[in-house]
Formats: C-alpha cells, sequence, structure tokens
C-alpha cells in the first residue's frame, strides 16, 4: 500500500515537472498548449496547473484568441513566488546577483580578488557577504530565496560538500560546498562556470533551439560546456569542457596550471595581456585591472596590439576548430568577457580562423555564435542551478536538510587549502 502511494506520489511530482519546465521555459502557455506538448491530458493539466496556482507558483498572464472558442487563458511562473542568487567567482572578481524567476536581475554585488591564488576563504567571506548584500538591496524575506548558485573555475565534485579543484586558483580539494553552507540556511550549488555559461545561453540565449552545441568560455580563464543531445556532457567526474587546457603549441608558453601550450595561455586574458606586454618590450597595455586594460588593448592602433590580437584570433580559430572537429555541434557560442570583446569586433576573422582549422564538412554544419546574455551570463547561469531544482521537483519543496555547525564539522583548513 505504501508502496502504491509512492509511486503515485512520484508520478504526480513527475507530471507536475514536466507542467513547471514547460510553463518556465517556453511560457506564457495555455492549458492547450501544454496538453498538445506533453501528451498529458486536458484533465491532467487542468488539475495540476490548478494546484500550482493555488499554491501561487503559477499565475494567469492574460489570454490570446482562440479557433472559434472563448479566448485561452496564458500561464506564466509567478516571478515573486520566490527568488534566486548566482554568484560568479571569477579570476578578478566576485560577482553576486540576485533575480526573481522571470530572471530580472534585482541587485548585484562585487568584490575584487587581488591575489592570483585567493584563499578560499576569503572567497567563501565575499560570497557569504554578497549573498546578504544582495537580499537586503532587494527588499526580499531571505526565506523567499530558493537557493544560491555559484559558478567556479576547475573541477566541482559532485558531492554534499562540493569539493573544488581548480589548479589555476591553487585549490586543491576546496570544501566550498560545506564552507558555504556553514554560513546561511540558504541552500547552496556549485558548478563550473562555463558548465553554468553553457546552461544559461541553452535555456534563455544564443543556444536555444539547438540539440549539439557548445558554450565556450573566455575570460582570464578558458572552458567549454559541451552540449550532446540535449543534455550537457560531464564525463566520468564532471571534469569534461576543460577546453583551456587542451594543447594548441607543443612545448609553448607556460600556462597557469603549470602545463605549456595550453590554449588559455594563449586566447585568455591573462595570456593575451602578458604576450602583448613581452611583444611591447615590457611595457604592459594601459589599465589598472585586467578588463580594463583588455579593452585598452582592443582599441590601441598600434602594430605591436594588432599583431598580438591577430594572433590571438587565429589561437582562438584553431580552439573553436578543435571542438568543431571533435564533437560536431550545430552551434559555437563564444561567451564569457574576453570572449565576448573579441567577437564583437572579430568575429567574423574567427568564423574565418576556424574555417582553416576545421574538417570542411562538420564546420559547414556548424554556427559559430555570440553569448546574448552579456558578460553577467555566468552568475545568471549560476541562479539556475536552484531553479533546475525546483523544476526537476515539480514544484514541490524538499524537506529541509539539519545543517551541522561548523563545530560539529570539525575544522576546514586541513583541506581548504591554497597551494
Amino acid at each position: 500500500m505504501d508502496a502504491r502511494r509512492t509511486t503515485v506520489r512520484d508520478m504526480r511530482r513527475a507530471n507536475r515537472s514536466v507542467l513547471l519546465s514547460r510553463i518556465w521555459l517556453d511560457g506564457p502557455l495555455s492549458r492547450h498548449e501544454l496538453g498538445q506538448t506533453t501528451a498529458l491530458s486536458l484533465a491532467s493539466v487542468s488539475n495540476l496547473v490548478g494546484e500550482m496556482i493555488g499554491e501561487g507558483l503559477v499565475e494567469e498572464a492574460g489570454s490570446v484568441e482562440s479557433d472559434g472558442g472563448r479566448p485561452r487563458v496564458l500561464l506564466r511562473v509567478a516571478p515573486n513566488y520566490g527568488y534566486l542568487v548566482g554568484a560568479d567567482v571569477g579570476e578578478t572578481r566576485v560577482q553576486v546577483e540576485l533575480f526573481d524567476l522571470a530572471m530580472t536581475a534585482l541587485a548585484k554585488a562585487e568584490y575584487p580578488i587581488a591575489a592570483a591564488n585567493p584563499d578560499p576563504r576569503d572567497v567563501a567571506g565575499h560570497l557569504l557577504h554578497g549573498l546578504d548584500a544582495v537580499v537586503e538591496q532587494a527588499g526580499v524575506d531571505p526565506a523567499a530565496v530558493l537557493g544560491f548558485g555559484v559558478a567556479v573555475s576547475g573541477t566541482v565534485e559532485r558531492t554534499a560538500d562540493a569539493v573544488v579543484h581548480a589548479q589555476t586558483l591553487g585549490w586543491d580539494g576546496v570544501p566550498l560546498g560545506a564552507m558555504l553552507r556553514a554560513g546561511t540556511d540558504i541552500p547552496v550549488h556549485i558548478d563550473n562556470g562555463a558548465k553554468t555559461l553553457g546552461q544559461a545561453e541553452m535555456w534563455f540565449g544564443a543556444g536555444r533551439g539547438v540539440r549539439h552545441a557548445v558554450v565556450a568560455l573566455v575570460g582570464s580563464g578558458v572552458g567549454a560546456c559541451v552540449v550532446a543531445d540535449g543534455v550537457g556532457y560531464r564525463g566520468a567526474h564532471s571534469s569534461a569542457g576543460e577546453w583551456g587546457h587542451t594543447t594548441i603549441v607543443y612545448g609553448g608558453r607556460r600556462c597557469r596550471c603549470g602545463n605549456l601550450g595550453c590554449l588559455e595561455a594563449y586566447v585568455g586574458a591573462e595570456g593575451v595581456l602578458d604576450r602583448f606586454r613581452q611583444a611591447n618590450r615590457g611595457r604592459p597595455a594601459a589599465g589598472g585591472d585586467e578588463e580594463t586594460a583588455f579593452g585598452e588593448l582592443l582599441r590601441s592602433t598600434g602594430r605591436t596590439a594588432g599583431k598580438v590580437l591577430d594572433e590571438t584570433v587565429g589561437y582562438l580559430g584553431a580552439g573553436v576548430a578543435n571542438l568543431v572537429n571533435l564533437f560536431n555541434p550545430e552551434r559555437v557560442v563564444l561567451g564569457g568577457w574576453a570572449g565576448l570583446a573579441l567577437g564583437e569586433r572579430y568575429l567574423p576573422q574567427i568564423r574565418a580562423a576556424t574555417a582553416r582549422h576545421a574538417l570542411r564538412q562538420p564546420y559547414a554544419q556548424t554556427s559559430i555564435e555570440l553569448c546574448r546574455l552579456g558578460p553577467d551570463a555566468v552568475a545568471m547561469g549560476a541562479a539556475t542551478l536552484p531553479m533546475a531544482r525546483l523544476l526537476r521537483d515539480g514544484g514541490v519543496p524538499r524537506e529541509p536538510v539539519a545543517r551541522l555547525t561548523p563545530a560539529a564539522r570539525g575544522p576546514l583548513s586541513g583541506r581548504a587549502r591554497a597551494r
């Protein structure tokens, strides 16, 4: 008897998940459209939608004319049912943003990172301060925040502690999830930044409408999210997509990861600026920080800057060609703040460089587009992590999990170390 009740409850939750996902990703939609696109009966759709309206999760959003009948009422997820917080832990700053369920940004906080290998405790402190700051700025009840999504570089072990291995930051087995959960009762979700960028672009941006794509992130570091048949490919232990650490020049420049000839050492912003400094007789690009200096380099009309940028476009095109040859995507989306800056000026040249290095047939089957969500797309993608959980659960909140106190966890310093 209990098993049957569990099965019925699970099926109901699964059907709610299907409907809620369709409404959130493609809405506003009518009940009639939901029935057509989900294969659920109109009675089931009406019953489950009625439940979600009663809970305040779904609301009516106008109507459209039908063929000869009464106007059809449109449905959407209620924007103020809850709130999402997303954070982008970059190489130069921590950025935290709060969104409603329509993915409208309501508040933002930023904290600079000065050290090349930041202490994980400092980063965790920035994240927790940012979480409090955006909740206060937006004037929302902390209890209405559905979750805190955090995007980081490196590999994230999908365990309760969300252990991070970020070789370029000098992080070796940092239990960032445990560190954050010790400071907040809001559910914490952590993933790689390229993967959160990929999820945002596939759901709302340049990846919509395709099943096979690669979303490339070029900032200080370089990574990629590979999507195969509509599902993100993670590999055996979630480290798939470390595109920046594929070798582009045998025995080439030393990368921040310690290896030689990585793509990141040639197209990542830090590597580009260092190549310019070396070519410019030790004189760096103007600008007080990396993003400003990169922008100044792009605007420069000097011969040295032009040569370095032309080479960068060539390396980037060769790297994209490797993605085309390996994964045969329908679309490659170029994002990240440095990738957008390069793409806005050099996209035709990047496409041409890709064509020179890719096999003709897969290149002809691929389009190369720019990220549509802007430089904050990583934080937006991080905010979709708790939303993805809500969608999977059909809008039915999970039972709260008791949070261990820091004392009960024991000291974190043994694992949260920076090399």
